[in-house]
């Protein structure tokens, strides 16, 4: 009778093993063809030459809300961050501000403010590899439009539709009173492509 049991367990476990092991060959094929999930935006980081004066901008005109009030950070390697911003930056900075700020729809927006580029005015040049630009969304372009130029920002162009006289998506590249490029989009991004903007 004993060996009978020990049979029967032994045979029980021996199918269990050949199940584990197909299931996990076939759940390791499965996810080697998955293909990667797109991924969600965290935050973007601006450098500016006056760190108040654009949490002032990006709070009083654009609405973000502020995380952490502007910080200023030493350069030294007894603490994660300081380490961190010595892999980032190297060595010989000394000290810079930073402040986290947040869109409405939890987008970090990083600003930083260096002593050495203080002096340096950002350029547009779209026609260089990398990025030249973000992009909010506001159904009040014109609105908005207004309340940057009035703040000290630019428009660089004027309020355009995707589809004129057919839906109300609507666009515009804008400034911010430090040169930083941005545009505005009337709706969300889906929306001004999906159903194809160049016809």
């Amino acid at each position: 009778m004993n060996k009978r049991i020990i049979a029967l367990v032994a045979l029980i476990g021996m199918i269990a093993w050949q199940a584990y092991s197909q299931n996990t060959t076939i759940m390791k094929t499965n996810n080697e063809m998955v293909k990667p999930y797109p991924k969600t935006f965290s935050h973007i980081g601006i450098t500016v030459p006056d760190i108040d004066a654009a949490v002032k901008f990006y709070t009083e005109v654009m609405g973000f809300y502020v995380i952490m009030e502007p910080t200023i950070v030493v350069e030294e390697n007894e603490t994660a961050i300081g380490q961190m911003c010595i892999d980032v930056f190297g060595e010989g900075w000394g000290t810079f501000k930073i402040a986290h700020l947040s869109s409405g729809d939890k987008i970090g927006f990083e600003l930083f403010e260096f002593e050495q580029s203080k002096e340096l005015q950002p350029r547009f040049e779209p026609f260089r590899t990398g990025l030249f630009h973000f992009s909010v969304q506001d159904p009040d372009v014109e609105g908005l439009v207004k309340k940057i130029v009035d703040a000290g920002g630019k428009q660089r162009m004027p309020i355009r539709e995707y589809y004129p006289g057919e839906k109300p998506y609507r666009m515009c590249y804008v400034e911010d009173p430090f040169g930083t490029v941005f545009e505005i989009y009337s709706h969300s991004y889906e929306l001004h492509y999906s159903a194809g903007a160049y016809k």
